[in-house]
């Protein structure tokens, strides 16, 4: 569980290849439909449900994998 996959993640939502670990969802144009369409990779691809809040604490890749680790590391 890396942030490149959630960057790669975040990467094909968004119709881009722009998107960098810091790079906020929100501001490359995405919202609450598209972040909808990552939550539902990240759990198809980490087998980790996170919720809409968790995004939108957390609308980084970078901060997005930290969130993903802790809810792994708890379950």
């Amino acid at each position: 569980m890396g942030v490149d996959g959630v960057v790669a993640i975040f990467n094909r939502v968004l119709e881009t290849t722009d998107v960098t670990a810091q790079s906020n969802f929100f501001e490359l144009g995405g919202d609450s439909l598209t972040a909808t369409r990552v939550l539902s990779a990240v759990a198809r691809v980490y087998g980790e449900e996170l919720t809409f809040d968790d995004f939108l604490e957390a609308p980084t890749p970078a901060a997005l994998s930290r969130r993903l680790a802790l809810a792994q590391g708890a379950a």
